[in-house]
């Protein structure tokens, strides 16, 4: 779950991407205005910020700016400006992303996960190690100290969809969108089958679930 900072001054908007991002299971604070959100910036823990550009008080713009004067917090601009000086600008003032109005909510909760593994997670070893189960994500294999395990391809890119996305809650529809794409004939159930198997294969208790919503990927101690 990532802490997401969403600055909209359209309350009915705002509302619904808080919304539509709680169900993927992140965390979501509103604000309504630009010296809200640096307010909230200073004093709370953000993981990512959607950042509108036409707000009240503070310009879009200038809390980019000022977010930028001491982090690099990942920020998406949430705009109906299409012009590309606007565009431009964005990204003059070190914007990661930019997305206009009217959008889709699944292409936004796309580029947000894209944002937070690119900037959270870092880049994941090809060998990992899970308990007493080791993982070649490129070479497609497994094994522990008795010699190889039978982990098929697909549960391999599964287990590596769960550690690029720590942390974070992915629902059964995301993880068939990433695994198998949008014209799939796998039902969303069979990805419980998966998790299952990858479980009682790997012997580890890592992969949670969210009841109501999907899995998520945590390390244990």
């Amino acid at each position: 779950m990532a802490a997401l900072l969403i600055v909209e001054d359209d309350k009915k908007t705002n509302e619904a991407i808080c919304e539509y991002l709680k169900s993927a299971g992140h965390e979501t604070i509103p604000a309504y205005d630009g010296a809200e959100a640096i307010q909230i910036f200073r004093e709370k823990k953000i993981d990512l910020a959607v950042l509108d550009i036409m707000l009240p008080k503070i310009t879009g713009l200038a809390v980019l700016h000022e977010i930028r004067r001491t982090s690099l917090l990942p920020v998406l601009m949430l705009t109906a400006i299409e012009e590309e000086d606007t565009q431009v600008q964005s990204f003059d003032e070190q914007a990661d992303d930019y997305i206009t109005k009217p959008f889709s909510m699944v292409l936004l909760g796309k580029r947000i996960t894209a944002l937070l593994r690119r900037s959270g997670q870092g880049v994941i070893p090809d060998t990992m190690t899970f308990g007493e189960v080791t993982v070649d994500f490129s070479g497609y294999s497994a094994w522990d100290r008795e010699g190889k395990i039978e982990l098929t391809p697909k549960e391999i890119d599964l287990l590596l969809l769960f550690v690029e996305h720590k942390g974070l809650v992915l629902t059964r529809n995301q993880i068939l969108d990433e695994l198998w794409g949008d014209d799939n004939p796998i039902i969303d159930r069979t990805i419980d089958t998966y998790v299952k198997n990858l479980r009682k294969k790997c012997r580890f208790d890592r992969i949670i679930t969210v009841k109501g919503i999907g899995y998520k990927y945590e390390e244990r101690k």
